[in-house]
C-alpha cells in the first residue's frame, strides 16, 4: 500500500474513485435525481483538479495494486461554532472502494492524515458524518471521535443533518 500526495494528474482518477465511492455509500439509500445532481457538483474532472490545486485542500491517495482504492482530503476555513478544540482542521472526504473495506486501507489511511496535519500544526480534527451512515459513524468512534454538534449537508435539493464529529489529535 502506497500512501501519497494527489497532483493535478489525478484528477480524472481521482474523479471516477469519488463518483464510485460516494455512489456505493450512498444510492441506495437516496434518491436517484439528488444523486446525479450531487455527484455532477461534487465530483467532475475539473472540480477535482480544482481541488487538488486549492491550497486550502490537501487530498491523499492510496494506491494498492496498481489502482488508486481510497482517498481522504482536508481543508481549511469555514468551521463550524460546534467545533471548540484548538487549530481545527476538516476531514472533508474519506471514502475507500467497497472491496478493500476491512483490509486496514482505513485506518492507515486515517493514521497518514492524522500524522500530516499534526505536523502542519493542527490539533483538532472535525468531520461532517450523515446521521444515517452507521459504518461511518462507528469507524469515526473507534478512533476517538465523539459528537459534537450537527449541521445540514445539502444533497442534490435534499437538506440532510450530518453529526458533527470531533478529536483532539
Amino acid at each position: 500500500m502506497i500512501i501519497r500526495r494527489g497532483t493535478p494528474a489525478d484528477a480524472p482518477g481521482l474523479a471516477a474513485l469519488a463518483r464510485e465511492t460516494f455512489f456505493d455509500t450512498f444510492a441506495s439509500t437516496n434518491n436517484a435525481g439528488d444523486m446525479a445532481i450531487h455527484l455532477e457538483r461534487a465530483y467532475g474532472v475539473a472540480q477535482q483538479a480544482a481541488e487538488l490545486i486549492n491550497p486550502a485542500v490537501t487530498t491523499w491517495l492510496v494506491d494498492e495494486d496498481g489502482s488508486t482504492v481510497a482517498y481522504a482530503q482536508v481543508r481549511t476555513g469555514h468551521v463550524p461554532d460546534c467545533v471548540s478544540g484548538p487549530e481545527p482542521i476538516e476531514l472533508w472526504r474519506f471514502y475507500v472502494q467497497r472491496e478493500w473495506h476491512g483490509r486496514g486501507i482505513a485506518p492507515a489511511l486515517m493514521a497518514g492524515v492524522v500524522a500530516d496535519v499534526t505536523a502542519a500544526g493542527a490539533q483538532t480534527l472535525w468531520l461532517g458524518v450523515w446521521e444515517h451512515n452507521h459504518r461511518a459513524l462507528a469507524f469515526y468512534r473507534k478512533l476517538g471521535f465523539g459528537a459534537v454538534g450537527a449541521h445540514i449537508f445539502l444533497f442534490g435539493t435534499d437538506p440532510q443533518t450530518d453529526y458533527v464529529m470531533a478529536r483532539l489529535l
